[in-house]
């Protein structure tokens, strides 16, 4: 609908109108057919009236003298021009289209990111505030200057040529991510994971490395998830409690989704992308997938590929993720030192993993009682239900001790 009403408010509206409709009428007459085309069919209508009526207010308050019928003859020219015009594009995937829309130039990197996230993954504006360790207000501002920017600069909803979507590819590759780990690791609520948020940023990604074939850092995503993804079965016990990694049954890891990363990580080396971002994520993934048990992981190589990727791409998060690697591989007090110097990091001042980590590696070094704090401030800090459970029970197994 944004693509045929070029107004991400309205299209939102119009989307909503139609699944109210859908709840008034579905529960006496039954679900249709075709439940995905009965929506988009009602929506379309109203769109249609929509635009109707704005041309009427136009032709009264501009008073033009054309006839009614001629105006909105040449309003429905219009709407159906921009449909055929999206039947027309060669991407093929409604969604894709979307996400390349709501990543235009004329937005900030940031701006493109959460609405995109806002409109495509259905994420909250909590949830989006949670990937990027940002404050919530901050996050609805981006979405609302995002709308703002789009409405006011008339930015045509259309799919880039070939010859821009490489500019916006970082943006698109972000958002991606950014769903399939809101779906890996859920902000909040009683479930610890949201796999249909994961299998969709997957069917994205999978698109998208269709449609580039060429672009390496492309199938470093599609790498990175797949291998991610195949952990999945093993992240949560019959209960839906939390195992963590080296806690898995490696046997319930999924062997083709391992395989499908692999070769997607093969791919995006031989087109010259070994060192890219999510390539060097992918690769650190593939150390724990091919390591038949825990005890087998390659930890040395885990953490020179993090000080590779910090390199690279300096984060926080990143370099969290490094004094875990380096604590495994060269002992916890190692890690802890990197720990220790992220404390005063701005960033990470809400960052449950950040009290999580440093609880879990003064737990090794035998400092009992501040790990014991450590797992309660972090369960203080985390939304998640599940997550907050597992903290507290490491909180209280210290307390034991």
């Amino acid at each position: 609908m944004a693509r045929l009403v070029r107004d991400v408010g309205l299209a939102e509206e119009l989307a909503h109108d139609a699944l109210v409709a859908a709840l008034e009428h579905w529960p006496g007459v039954g679900v249709p057919d075709n439940p995905g085309a009965w929506l988009m069919t009602t929506a379309k209508r109203r769109a249609l009236d929509k635009l109707r009526q704005d041309a009427l207010h136009a032709r009264k308050h501009e008073e033009i003298g054309a006839d009614l019928e001629a105006l909105q003859a040449h309003v429905v020219a219009d709407f159906v021009d921009a449909l055929a015009a999206a039947e027309a594009d060669d991407i093929g995937d409604d969604l894709l289209r979307l996400v390349f829309t709501a990543c235009h130039p004329a937005l900030s990197t940031e701006g493109r990111v959460a609405l995109t996230l806002r409109l495509l993954g259905g994420l909250t504006t909590d949830e989006i505030a949670r990937a990027f360790l940002v404050p919530e207000p901050t996050v609805a501002q981006r979405i609302v200057r995002a709308r703002k920017t789009l409405a006011t600069g008339k930015v045509p909803f259309e799919v880039p040529e070939a010859s821009e979507r490489a500019t916006r590819l970082a943006s698109v590759l972000e958002v991606v991510y950014l769903i399939f780990n809101e779906g890996y690791s859920a902000t909040a609520g009683g479930d610890w994971m949201r796999p249909a948020l994961c299998d969709e940023a997957l069917r994205l990604g999978r698109v998208l490395a269709g449609l580039m074939s060429d672009e390496s850092e492309v199938h470093g995503l599609v790498a990175l998830m797949e291998i991610q993804a195949s952990r999945t079965h093993a992240r949560v016990d019959a209960e839906g409690r939390p195992v963590l990694l080296l806690e898995q049954d490696r046997s319930r890891w999924d062997p083709l989704l391992i395989r499908r990363g692999l070769v997607a990580l093969a791919r995006c080396e031989a087109l010259g992308g070994a060192r890219g971002p999510y390539a060097l994520q992918a690769a650190l993934a593939s150390c724990h997938a091919q390591a038949r048990t825990a005890q087998a992981t390659d930890w040395p190589r885990i953490a020179a590929l993090y000080g590779t990727l910090a390199g690279l791409a300096p984060s926080p998060v990143v370099e969290l993720n490094r004094a875990v690697a380096v604590a495994m591989a060269f002992g916890a007090q190692a890690g802890l030192d990197i720990v220790d110097a992220l404390r005063d990091e701005p960033t990470l001042a809400r960052y449950h993993l950040l009290p999580s980590v440093r609880g879990d590696l003064l737990a090794r070094l035998g400092r009992s009682d501040e790990a014991r704090a450590e797992f309660a401030c972090a369960a203080a800090m985390t939304k998640n239900a599940r997550e907050r459970e597992l903290l507290l029970a490491r909180a209280a197994s210290e307390g034991a001790s």
